[in-house]
Parts: C-alpha cells; structure tokens; sequence
C-alpha cells in the first residue's frame, strides 16, 4: 500500500513536469474538459435559478417597499392639500367677514369659531369659542359673512350659546330696503326658512325684497342683512299676509361669524326680554289662524 501511494506520487510529479515543460497532456485536458463541461452545466443550473429567484423576489421586495412608501408619501400630500384648500376658503371666508365689519366705523368686533351645534329638533343653537373671559355678554349680535345669524343667548367662562333667527323664539325687528317698510321676523325652527309676521294684506311685500335690521328694540345694529323674500301669501278673509323669508345666512354651515361691540349702549339686550316681546307679537298671529 505504501509503495502503491509512493509510485503514484511520482506518477503525478513526472506528469506535472512534463506538461509544464513540454505541454504533453494539453489534448488530454482538452478533451477531459469538454467531457467535464455539460456536468458542469447542469450543476450550475439549479445554482443560477435560485440566484435568478432570488434577484427577482428581492427586486419585487424592493419595489413593493417603494411603492408603498411613494402612496404614503401621495397620501400626505393629498391631506397637506386639502389642509391648504381649508386654509384657503377659511381665508376667504375671513376676507368676507371683515368686508362685511366695515358697515359701521363705531362697533368693535372679533372673530369667532362653531364649537357644537345643539341636536335638540326644537332649538336652533350653536356654541362658539368665546365666553366671559372675551367680555362676550348676553344679546350680544352675532353674524357671519351673510348677514344676521342671531343672539349670544347664554354665556360661559370660555364659550357661549347662539340662539339663532331660525329658533322658534327669535324674533328681529327689519325693514325692506325697497320701500322701508317695517315688520318682525320670527324663527319657524328650520334653519332656511323664517316668517315676517304681523303684515296686513295691503302692504306692498314681493318675492325678492331684501330685509336688513331696523335698529328699532334696541336688539339689533341697524342696516344688517336678515334675509329675502321668498313667498308671499294672501289668504281669503285673513288680514295678515303669510310671508316667508329666507335667511341670509348661511344658519347650516361651520364657518367663522363675528361678534359685534355696538358703542350705543341702547343696544345691549337680555334673552328673556327678546322671549316675552316674541310671545306677545305671537298671540294676536295665531288668533288669525284659529278664525280662519
């Protein structure tokens, strides 16, 4: 066995010489070499296609990955967007308010924010941002853009209530800027739709008359938009006609209002004065009703 390993050993030497020297062997190689070469392929192949898999999945991974950080990324623009149209229409909507502020030089104002609007079918309130501490004060006036949204009707440290003109027990002195002529706009409890009441038959009232604050009652500042004419009614035998108007603001939307400071004293008011004068302007009308 020893001397089998030793010639072998020299086998192998003489053989290494040779080929170095005289390249006896490179035919043989040659051809060991194509002999080798297909098994070498097909060892290779299972490698190469698990690589192959490999890559892809890595690349489907990766691709995977990006697209979802790229819809992340589209998602955060998209609301940064939509926060920059907020921006933009509460700009706008704050451009309009000051725009409607400068009526009157004498009243001092500031802007307000809707916190919670009351879910009681039978109220139509609102709670804003502002209270005591920002000297708010009960009947105090409040409008948005528009015209006239009502009256500060309860205060708070920090908020405080609206009763708005649609509530059931608003009521709001006006007039007609066609024609001057007077009457009280009274809440029906939907926020698009208020009744001037108490109008005999025989006054010139038309659809489209717009209706602005009188200052009379010392409730309301003077020359502020209440609302349009709507509907015009004349019942048979009735000495009353059956008005309805449609506010001019905007009752149903969450946007800034303003509250108003009016320098004449005259106009400070309280809810319970505002409730009984609208009870005694209500009797007389519902008497008509039961007669007719």
């Amino acid at each position: 066995m020893g001397l089998r390993f030793i010639l072998l050993v020299l086998l192998s030497i003489a053989l290494m010489v040779l080929d170095y020297r005289e390249h006896y062997l490179t035919p043989v190689r040659n051809l060991l070499t194509g002999i080798v070469a297909p098994i070498q392929y097909a060892v290779n192949v299972p490698i190469q296609f698990i690589n192959d898999t490999s890559s892809h999945l890595s690349s489907r991974q990766t691709l995977l990955s990006e697209n979802t950080t790229l819809r992340a990324n589209q998602l955060l623009m998209e609301a940064k967007l939509q926060k920059l149209i907020a921006l933009e229409n509460e700009n706008t909507q704050l451009r309009a308010l000051l725009t409607s502020s400068t009526r009157s030089d004498n009243e001092h104002i500031t802007v307000a924010q809707l916190l919670a609007v009351s879910t009681d079918p039978l109220m139509s309130e609102v709670v804003l941002d502002k209270g005591q501490n920002d000297e708010v004060y009960v009947g105090q006036p409040v409008l948005d853009a528009s015209g006239i949204m009502g009256q500060i009707a309860q205060v708070g440290p920090f908020t405080s209530r609206v009763l708005l003109l649609s509530d059931p027990r608003s009521a709001i002195p006006v007039q007609a800027v066609r024609n001057g002529i007077r009457g009280i706009v009274l809440g029906k409890g939907a926020l698009g739709n208020l009744a001037l009441t108490d109008i005999p038959i025989t006054v010139d009232i038309r659809v489209g008359d717009i209706l602005v604050s009188s200052g009379l009652g010392g409730h309301y500042p003077e020359g502020y938009p209440v609302g349009v004419v709507s509907r015009v009614r004349h019942d048979q035998g009735g000495q009353f006609a059956a008005i309805e108007v449609i506010p001019s603001a905007q009752l149903d939307r969450n946007q800034p209002v303003l509250l108003i400071w009016p320098t004449n004293k005259n106009l400070s008011i309280d809810a319970p004065a505002i409730q009984s004068e609208h009870k005694a302007l209500i009797k007389p009308h519902h008497a008509d009703e039961r007669k007719e």
